[in-house]
């Protein structure tokens, strides 16, 4: 019987598997960083967003408490409408 050379076909194939798989993990960990970088790219955008944003000012709240203030007394009802007109900006 005749002796192959070289390394023989089991050898042969955990180095090819053992290469498949530190490609895979290469390409996996490329994957992952790419995508960390994507996630803080968006982070960033929408954090300077928000800071360019003016902050709207919540007029039913104001109006809600400004009502209270009426019902319970603290405040008349034309200086109600006053402050009313004066936050909607009428």
């Amino acid at each position: 019987m005749r002796r192959r050379r070289g390394p023989s076909l089991l050898a042969t194939a955990v180095v090819v598997g053992g290469t498949t798989a530190v490609v895979a993990g290469h390409s996996q960990k490329k994957a992952a960083q790419q995508q960390a970088a994507a996630q803080q790219q968006q982070a960033a955008t929408q954090q300077a967003q928000a800071a360019a944003a003016p902050a709207t000012p919540d007029y039913t709240a104001e109006l809600q408490q400004l009502a209270q203030l009426q019902q319970q007394g603290v405040i008349t009802q034309e200086e109600f409408e006053a402050k009313k007109k004066q936050i909607l900006g009428i």
